[in-house]
């Protein structure tokens, strides 16, 4: 009864348009599965525009292709003395189209505010809602202009939003925020490379005894932690003393230690010999540690897990690099330093399954054991070329690549197993695709086929010190500005180049603009001071600079031609 007491007070227009909303956007989500079509986001379909002209405040909403904007959703208030006032019955609206029994606006609608309508107001909020003929309809949106600058607060990027939110939220909630960011992370290609390491382990564990899923999970858990503990510990110090938490580890010297330590692995795997401690050492430490059969090898495995994250090396993302400005400005490690841990352990949570379901479905030790080995010794082999592809030149990274692939695939073509015949065959094609990059000269172990990839990419300008940038910033004041900051070993910077600076919009919406690039590969002196400047703590990132100042809203990280130009709207550019 208190219901239809409660609809029957609805106005006739409220009614209508409820239902309306209701039936569009039901038909909205049925459209998304049924169409093909790319859907324009909320900024995309409706960009709002507000420029004061002599007396008058004009508000120019561009709609997009196939968009349209409903004539009696439009409302504008103004917000004075506190209270927000309905000022929309005193704007003259242009001539509507009738469109489906609709009064709606196509293309371009410009509203014009008398100055006296907003005379010592705060600020003027334009409320509206519009569909695409598509079928799909985007919930009611809402724009404003801050007359009173007192009102006017700093626009937070992503990165500086998660730092804020470790200032201001609830313990336990920003915990449990930062593991879901470890999730999300676990997408991306950062924690691939450590499938295989730890399979390799599990595999290697079979070998001498029985694998179970407990025993399975138990690797994992030991894998992840560790890898969780060194995240922290390299995130913490980056934090506290500004260090760069992935050039850190890109040393030459660094990267062939670990190289080598892989291919030891590889061989290891193959039969030649087995990496073990002195009996003596093992005895003491079997003696210390108290280890049962279900503990056995839990040492070699968190030193591997620990290794793994810093050869890996954590991608630059906004919720890693909030957590390292957070500490760097508060010097609180302990909130920061478990904010890393859980984000990580977020990040690893694919492999404790990896480790569950390859512990349940291992069979029993045996002869088969001796070709499963060698098959990731092949891909040890392969993980440390990927290293070395950091300090090499991609041609020759690539014939590396091509070599695993053909020697190792001819040798297990030549198995009776049918299992070793499809991986023998998996192995040739890349050893071909990998002969083909380097015939090719590609430069981008992404899109090995494509010869000079740089040439349906944007243009940059290298830069290399700080000076240099800040003096081609000064002398295009005029210009937009883009500085992108990247790195050969950076998969985060090649998946920006591949997908992002290749998109048609994308090179449309920047064609304009002096477009800067900073490689800091090498961990120079001047790419230290370049990321000092800006506190950064390493690629990807991408800068916007206009009228010789730098905007807020900056890009951390990969993101797709979408989210690309959702930034450069949130920078007004």
């Amino acid at each position: 009864m208190s219901v239809l007491k409660m609809s029957n007070t609805l106005k006739s227009s409220q009614r209508l348009q409820m239902f309306r909303l209701f039936i569009s956007l039901l038909f909205g989500v049925v459209s998304l599965f049924a169409s093909n079509q790319d859907i324009l986001s909320a900024q995309e379909a409706f960009a709002v525009k507000f420029e004061k002209s002599g007396d008058s405040l004009a508000v120019d909403i561009t709609l997009g292709d196939k968009i349209y904007l409903y004539q009696n959703s439009i409302k504008l208030e103004i917000l004075k003395d506190g209270k927000m006032i309905n000022i929309t019955k005193d704007i003259k609206l242009p001539p509507t189209t009738n469109y489906h029994d609709e009064e709606v606006f196509f293309d371009i609608l410009t509203l014009n505010i008398a100055s006296k309508l907003y005379d010592k107001a705060d600020k003027v909020v334009l409320s509206y809602q519009g569909c695409s003929s598509a079928g799909l309809c985007y919930q009611p949106l809402s724009a404003d202009y801050i007359l009173n600058p007192s009102m006017a607060k700093p626009t937070l990027d992503e990165t500086d939003s998660i730092t804020d939110s470790l200032k201001t939220g609830n313990f336990w909630l920003v915990l449990l925020t930062f593991f879901g960011f470890g999730l999300l992370l676990a997408l991306t290609p950062c924690i691939f490379p450590m499938i295989p390491i730890l399979s390799s382990i599990i595999v290697s564990h079979s070998e001498s005894e029985n694998m179970s899923a407990t025993r399975g999970l138990y690797l994992s858990f030991v894998y992840v932690l560790s890898m969780s503990v060194a995240y922290t510990i390299a995130g913490v110090v980056a934090g506290l003393f500004g260090a760069n938490i992935q050039t850190a580890m890109q040393n030459p010297y660094v990267l062939v230690s670990f190289a080598i330590v892989f291919v030891s692995l590889a061989f290891s795997m193959f039969g030649y010999f087995e990496i073990a401690l002195p009996s003596s050492w093992q005895t003491k430490i079997d003696k210390i540690s108290k280890n049962t059969q279900g503990k056995k090898g839990s040492l070699a495995v968190a030193v591997m897990g620990f290794l793994s994250a810093l050869i890996v090396g954590p991608c630059v993302a906004p919720p890693l690099a909030g957590a390292l400005v957070y500490i760097g400005q508060t010097g609180d490690a302990v909130l920061g330093g478990l904010a890393l841990f859980v984000l990580s352990f977020g990040m690893g949570v694919p492999l404790l399954l990896v480790g569950l379901g390859a512990g349940k479905y291992m069979p029993k030790p045996g002869g088969w054991m001796t070709k499963v080995s060698q098959v990731f010794g092949v891909v040890m082999l392969l993980l440390a070329v990927w290293i070395l592809d950091r300090i090499l030149p991609a041609y020759i990274s690539f014939v590396l690549f091509g070599l695993v692939g053909i020697i190792s695939g001819i040798y297990f073509v030549r198995q009776k197993n049918i299992a070793l015949k499809i991986v023998a065959v998996v192995l040739l094609v890349f050893g071909a695709i990998g002969f083909a990059g380097a015939y090719n000269g590609s430069d981008n172990i992404l899109s090995p086929l494509q010869a000079n990839s740089s040439s349906s990419h944007l243009g940059f300008q290298k830069v290399k010190t700080i000076e240099e940038l800040l003096n081609i910033v000064e002398q295009n004041k005029d210009s937009v500005v883009m500085v992108d900051f990247t790195a050969s070993w950076c998969i985060g910077c090649q998946e920006l180049e591949q997908y992002t600076f290749s998109d048609p919009i994308v090179r449309d919406s920047v064609s304009g603009f002096v477009l800067l690039q900073a490689d800091t590969t090498h961990n120079t002196e001047d790419d230290k001071k370049l990321l000092k400047h800006f506190k950064l703590f390493g690629p990807p990132v991408i800068l916007f600079f206009k009228d010789g100042k730098l905007l807020s809203n900056k890009i951390v990280g990969y993101k797709n031609p979408k989210q690309f130009i959702e930034v450069l709207g949130a920078n007004g550019i």
